[in-house]
């Protein structure tokens, strides 16, 4: 019965999304990009059947904040293993293949440190110019502990420009590659504001999952 709840394809990924903060139906469509709006609301009904999560009205209309019950909160041991599983087994050439920049953005995002930061808001533009002109330009607004993703200009001054392939970005976020290594051999262009540039690993961060040791290359 415990595999008929967490087993279902995407289930994992959902929890992943309400356990790393994630409420709102937009917000998880974003963090699980390539699941269908219809097939999202079925399992988040499932779950919530099932008592792993609960739907709490928000006040607006037609609008719910997705929440992990005790029973939910019990299941991110697994989750997370599941995840540091696939950093240490699953091959990074494969892992390299299905490359999504929304959701690299969506992850860099949520897990983004404002300390290193100055105390004033700072723009980051990440261009990736292989990628098709709507997906090619993102923006980190960072503004004390407030960090949003734009897809278009939010019209502020940019403090830095980063511009690379997406496999060099994502490989450095799964902890695959070393900042400093893909900047110093030019796969990573950094220009703007030379303290946040110096802090870029400060301030990134990594995958929750890139600390695992890998087992495979």
């Amino acid at each position: 019965m415990a595999s008929e709840i967490f087993c279902n394809r995407w289930t994992a990924l959902v929890l992943r999304e309400l356990l790393c903060g994630t409420t709102r139906f937009n917000e998880l469509r974003r963090g699980v990009p390539r699941m269908s709006p219809t097939l999202l609301s079925k399992r988040l009904k499932e779950l919530e059947e099932a008592g792993v999560i609960v739907a709490v009205p928000t006040g607006q209309h037609g609008v719910m904040d997705y929440k992990p019950t005790e029973a939910g909160e019990d299941l991110r041991g697994i989750v997370m293993s599941l995840g540091f599983w696939g950093q240490r087994w699953v091959e990074s050439t494969l892992s390299l293949k299905n490359l999504d920049p929304g959701l690299l953005m969506w992850d860099m995002r949520r897990n983004l440190q404002p300390t290193p930061l100055p105390p004033r808001r700072t723009t980051i533009n990440f261009i990736y110019p292989e990628m098709r002109p709507d997906r090619k330009s993102w923006w980190l607004v960072v503004e004390q502990e407030k960090v949003d993703l734009c897809l278009t200009d939010p019209g502020y001054d940019v403090d830095l420009y980063v511009s690379c392939p997406l496999r060099a970005m994502t490989a450095v976020w799964m902890g695959v590659a070393k900042l400093n290594n893909e900047v110093e051999a030019g796969r990573i262009k950094v220009t703007g504001d030379s303290s946040i540039a110096k802090s870029m690993q400060q301030w990134l961060g990594l995958s929750p999952f890139a600390q695992g040791q890998r087992a495979v290359v």
